[in-house]
């Protein structure tokens, strides 16, 4: 089995830039720099062997190359608690009909369509009861996040082996977009 997910790599001073934001809030597990990235399809643990179906159907995608500006920060909750600090994506239609045509092309290698909307955002840190006003404190310090826009040239598969101190992601293929 391998665990697969379909990203768009990050320029390293943004990411470093994303890095530097972390800290001070208690029970926060800050997402290392080389991980961090903006997830357009996480597929989950499939059959090697089906690899390359999905290898394939990416292969198929075309979209073309685009801009795209960071900005705000937020939480996702559940059951009252925050569980994930991440900084948002502004608007992007490009980025949209890309995240949709991956996700056919997901679902057209055999894949479950994804049951959630698609939401963009670069994932901080995973929250393991951190208290409500420290999460509230960082929210307030970063609501005016904005990082300059960066171009977005091409698209990747990535594997993803789940270690003790993290996840470790490869690239297992890339696809160009067009125009770029």
């Amino acid at each position: 089995m391998i665990r697969l997910f379909v990203a768009i790599e990050l320029p390293g001073e943004l990411k470093e830039r994303l890095f530097a934001m972390g800290g001070g809030v208690p029970g926060a597990k800050w997402v290392e720099p080389e991980n961090l990235h903006l997830t357009l399809r996480f597929i989950g643990e499939v059959g090697e062997g089906r690899l390359g179906d999905i290898d394939a159907a990416l292969g198929a995608v075309h979209s073309p190359a685009f801009d795209l500006t960071l900005a705000d920060t937020g939480h996702f909750s559940s059951r009252r608690r925050s569980r994930v600090l991440w900084v948002g994506v502004e608007k992007n239609e490009t980025l949209s009909r890309l995240q949709a045509r991956v996700e056919a092309a997901c679902v057209g290698a055999g894949i479950e369509p994804e049951g959630r909307n698609y939401s963009a955002h670069i994932t901080l840190a995973r929250l393991n009861r951190a208290p409500s006003s420290k999460v509230g404190t960082f929210l307030g310090a970063n609501a005016m996040f904005m990082a300059p826009p960066f171009r977005v040239t091409e698209f990747i598969l990535f594997s993803s082996f789940l270690a003790r101190n993290g996840a470790i992601h490869r690239q297992e293929a890339t696809y160009r977009l067009d125009g770029s």
